[in-house]
């Protein structure tokens, strides 16, 4: 009944209970697993106050599980979007802090060249090695560096109250035994307490392989087009999640020009990419496009967070039956988004090549949600 035929990377967005951290969940699971916890910095973004300066770029800390063999078996993460359950009057926790900067390849540079387990006032020394400068102490046991001409570089400083509470569970990519396999994760995030934040998500990432071909990439944004509201609706995506959103009408003209699907994939690739598309978005395209190392994915991010591994085994079976309709239909047209009717719904999800036993899931659910509607006298 939990089958599913794809290799998927799940992103699972959870809180822990006061007094806990996404450090104490890597560690459960780790010993669980007799692994080892390692340090890292994941890097964020938020958006910015400063004049001419969108967005800060951030590295936070997060925890990386392997097993004796080196093998990832889970990461914990921050995520940025997840504020509300926080007490941000709290104090900063002794040794958690977050590194800024306005320039994401300054990030990767620091990344690349510094130690994550390394304390505050010493992390940022490499960097000011490599420029030649010194580190500067700021207020608030904040560190800073810039260079010659004084051109800020990045900044050390104290993760704001409570901050380490976030946890993003991150899983490798998973191609069996999907639900036992994630079980065994949030069964360790359900002991320690973890719930689910008030703008949580999840997303889930699906390998990409399959779907490098204009025509599949062009059925698959027409289909998106068209029934991705209505798929938000059926899942019930958080109405508090952060960072969601259509595409850009230029995609949805570009693949439905009459030459773009004979382009070989390649080519394909090289227009798609001068639409510099968001991954802030309903369903992240860019991973795809730009082959991105480690992550040439599809992800859905339309997803609320569950603690459970059923809901989102569910989600991802749809998701899975989504993309395979995508693979199979000849052409795809272009059609108006589409309001929410329950007969074309159904329509829609007897269409799709699923298992029947996810099938009949999905059909109940646009069957209660419709009835819903109409108790709520919404659409009569």
């Amino acid at each position: 009944m939990s089958e599913l035929n794809w290799k998927i990377g799940f992103e699972i967005e959870l809180i822990s209970p006061k007094g806990l951290s996404r450090k104490d969940l890597a560690q459960l699971i780790a010993n669980q697993h007799d692994g080892l916890v390692r340090r890292i910095f994941y890097p964020q973004s938020e958006p910015s106050q400063v004049p001419g300066t969108p967005l800060f770029h951030n590295l936070t800390l997060g925890f990386e599980v392997i097993d004796q063999q080196g093998c990832l078996i889970a990461r914990c993460v921050d995520d940025l979007t997840l504020q509300d359950d926080l007490d941000k009057t709290q104090a900063p926790q002794p040794g958690w802090y977050r590194i800024i900067s306005d320039d994401t390849r300054l990030l990767q540079l620091i990344t690349c060249n510094t130690d994550a387990a390394a304390p505050l006032d010493e992390v940022l020394q490499p960097i000011a090695n490599l420029f030649a400068t010194d580190l500067e102490a700021g207020v608030g046991g904040m560190v800073r560096i810039a260079d010659h001409i004084g051109n800020p570089i990045a900044i050390a400083a104290p993760l704001p109250g409570e901050r380490e509470r976030p946890c993003e569970l991150i899983t490798p990519p998973i191609d069996t035994n999907h639900l036992q396999r994630l079980e065994i994760l949030l069964a360790s995030a359900r002991s320690l307490g973890f719930t689910i934040p008030a703008e949580g998500a999840t997303h889930l990432h699906f390998d990409a392989t399959p779907l490098c071909s204009t025509r599949v990439f062009a059925n698959l944004v027409n289909v998106l087009w068209t029934h991705g509201e209505n798929l938000k609706v059926l899942v019930g995506t958080n109405p508090k999640c952060r960072r969601l959103g259509t595409w850009d009408k230029d995609l949805l003209i570009l693949i439905n020009e009459p030459d773009f699907c004979e382009l070989s994939w390649s080519d394909a690739r090289e227009y798609l990419v001068k639409l510099q598309l968001t991954k802030y978005c309903d369903f992240n395209l860019k991973n795809i496009i730009h082959q991105i190392p480690e992550k040439h994915t599809f992800e859905a991010r339309i997803f609320p967070t569950w603690i459970h591994p059923q809901p989102a085994i569910e989600a991802a079976a749809l998701m899975e039956a989504v993309l395979n309709y995508a693979i199979a239909a000849p052409k795809i047209k272009p059609i108006a988004p589409l309001a929410w009717q329950l007969e074309s719904v159904q329509k829609f999800l007897q269409k799709l090549p699923m298992k029947e036993y996810f099938r009949q899931v999905w059909l109940s659910r646009a069957a209660s949600f419709d009835s819903d509607l109409l108790k709520q006298g919404v659409g009569v």
